[in-house]
């Protein structure tokens, strides 16, 4: 009996300390559920991303039995034939073949390839002022505008060639230099550089139709998931926004004159009538110049006759705005060839330099804004 009883107490003992470690291994495996579940997620994520550059590395790669491996790499094709595959790749599947492998990445950043790249998409608006631009910001290594960032489709593949554009200055250039056009191109396309150029119809997206047909100086930023640009303008000390700006609005300036100072007129004594022109115009003295469209017309004393005109002889042009009704105070000005300075009133505005336009080109871009109708002021 005495046995029985020690036998049960055993029993209830053991009974007790198991029921406690349970206890414990539920509170333990509780606790440690989380870090588990990270490492598996973790664990899961690397083998994509492994399955993902094995993925990338056999679509270059060529089966052949020459070798002990079973296959020959795309590398050992001729430098010439590799040369001319990569030519025909996007700026986006050479940031691809750049992560296969070290001797992928190097030809792939090759300068001749991007600067063609640029030239397709960003030589029609990146002129002389930009490239001086460009010039003093990869020498200060720093955005001239830190408060605004665009987002690029761009930015995840870039980061394989080591292109980590920041706000503070870096402290090793990599193998592709700051003056490549691949990191131009990368500036470009992720937001961090901006560029000076002139905007067509700022004051018509602006809800003011009746100054149809100008062109101001901005600063740009491209934004690639809308496929446009920020404008900014200068305005009186202050800068003016604006969004959405189209790639046809957008042309590369075509004189070196800063938007606050008066263009020198060469060509004055050669206009004659059916010229077209630029010429500056500004609301007044605090405000920086637009460039506006108009055509050389005939005097009011000659008659229109192509044969018996002598406007082009005269001391003073004509230059007429076409975009205004007849009887409009801003269809017409008149400027004189010989003595020509900044001319005008408050009420009309200020006059500055002319420009004659030769290119055809420019003469299409400018008659695409012509507005649909003639406009009364």
């Amino acid at each position: 009996m005495l046995l029985f009883l020690i036998s049960c107490l055993s029993l209830m003992l053991l009974s007790k300390s198991v029921f406690e470690l349970q206890s414990l291994s539920v509170m333990h495996s509780r606790m440690w559920a989380f870090p588990r579940i990270l490492f598996i997620t973790l664990k899961g994520l690397h083998k994509i991303l492994d399955r993902k550059r094995k993925f990338f590395k056999g679509i270059f790669y060529v089966p052949s039995s020459r070798k002990e491996n079973g296959g020959v790499s795309l590398l050992d094709l001729p430098d010439s034939v590799l040369d001319c595959i990569l030519d025909k790749l996007a700026p986006t599947d050479l940031c691809l073949l750049s992560v296969v492998c070290s001797s992928f990445k190097e030809k792939c950043i090759n300068n001749y390839l991007w600067e063609k790249h640029f030239n397709q998409k960003w030589g029609g608006v990146f002129g002389g002022a930009a490239w001086k631009q460009w010039r003093n910001f990869i020498s200060s290594k720093r955005s001239p505008n830190p408060q605004l960032n665009c987002r690029s489709q761009f930015l995840p593949v870039l980061s394989f060639l080591g292109l980590k554009w920041s706000h503070e200055k870096r402290k090793n250039s990599n193998s592709m230099g700051n003056s490549s056009f691949l990191s131009l191109f990368a500036a470009l396309e992720t937001g961090n550089f901006w560029f000076p150029a002139q905007v067509h119809d700022r004051e018509v997206k602006n809800g003011y139709v009746g100054f149809a047909l100008s062109c101001y100086d901005a600063l740009l930023c491209y934004d690639s998931s809308t496929d446009s640009f920020i404008a900014r303008y200068p305005c009186q000390g202050r800068s003016m926004i604006e969004d959405n700006v189209k790639w046809d609005r957008i042309r590369i300036p075509p004189v070196d004159t800063p938007s606050n100072v008066l263009h020198i007129s060469h060509y004055l004594v050669q206009l004659k009538p059916d010229d077209h022109i630029e010429i500056q115009w500004r609301r007044n003295t605090q405000f920086p110049y637009g460039w506006w469209y108009g055509i050389v017309g005939h005097l009011d004393t000659c008659s229109g006759n192509t044969f018996t005109c002598q406007c082009h002889i005269s001391d003073m042009v004509v230059l007429e705005f076409r975009q205004y009704e007849f009887g409009s105070r801003w269809r017409r000005t008149m400027i004189s060839k010989k003595d020509h300075r900044e001319v005008g009133s408050k009420g009309d505005g200020l006059y500055g330099g002319i420009r004659k336009i030769h290119s055809k080109q420019e003469i299409a871009k400018w008659q695409r804004f012509w507005p649909n109708c003639t406009t009364l002021r």
